[in-house]
């Protein structure tokens, strides 16, 4: 399916990972009008429509700026983070706080910032980055940043519910970028992954779970958590040490 973004200037954070790209590449080949590639570092893009925009999730100010430059945004794809090696709930500290700061505070910090944006575009659409973690036992700070990330995902659902911004939270496992090649376990790609976002964006999607270990997770959410933990603790056997 290839479901139009035709006209629309869209953001994406973390544009030069590995999701980012093809967020960035999706978007022009359904038609984005402009593309917005912010990073914390300097990238190269060949085609006009893409503009290069300095942002740094963990910097206060640099939202801010942001969206002052990126002032006709109506499509923020959410989807920079981090997943350090060697993450644990155990800690240390400063590496969970470094998590969140990202993961969590980062990604919630661009949303306020350019929420106001949105809202002067038409409402627009906000699409956060999330995960099947989110929902899991996995015992590191990814998971629990992105598990405080959907709560709060859902939390600026009906905050900005009332200037008509539609609120999006992407949930999958494994993805098959760089961030992830240090786990030898099936991963899909990346390419099927923002091709299931950008349909969900143009469905109105509340959320769109980008594989079949998450879409069996979601399923099983009212399970008693007698039955629902020892079936994950089943799932990560191997995965988890």
């Amino acid at each position: 399916m290839n479901q139009t973004l035709d006209g629309r200037t869209v953001l994406v954070t973390g544009a030069n990972g590995g999701l980012g790209a093809q967020f960035v590449q999706q978007a022009l080949d359904r038609g984005a009008r402009k593309v917005y590639a912010g990073t914390r570092s300097p990238g190269r893009w060949a085609d006009p429509r893409i503009q290069q925009l300095s942002l740094d999730l963990t910097d206060p100010d640099n939202a801010t700026r942001a969206a002052a430059t990126a002032s006709d945004v109506d499509l923020l794809i959410n989807n920079a983070g981090i997943a350090p090696a060697g993450d644990s709930v155990a800690g240390p500290e400063d590496e969970l706080r470094r998590t969140f700061e990202t993961n969590f505070f980062g990604t919630l910090r661009v949303a306020n910032a350019f929420a106001p944006v949105l809202a002067a575009n038409g409402g627009g659409t906000l699409l956060n980055n999330l995960s099947a973690a989110a929902w899991s036992n996995v015992p590191t700070g990814y998971a629990a940043s992105k598990a405080a990330m959907w709560s709060a995902t859902n939390g600026l659902r009906l905050q900005l519910r009332a200037q008509g911004t539609h609120v999006i939270g992407l949930l999958v496992g494994m993805v098959d970028t760089p961030m992830t090649q240090r786990w030898d376990v099936p991963k899909v790609t990346a390419e099927s992954v923002v091709a299931q976002a950008y349909d969900g964006v143009a469905d109105g999607a509340l959320e769109v779970l980008a594989d079949e270990p998450t879409r069996d997770l979601r399923s099983r959410m009212g399970t008693r958590a007698e039955e629902l933990y020892p079936w994950l603790d089943e799932q990560l056997a191997g995965f988890v040490p």
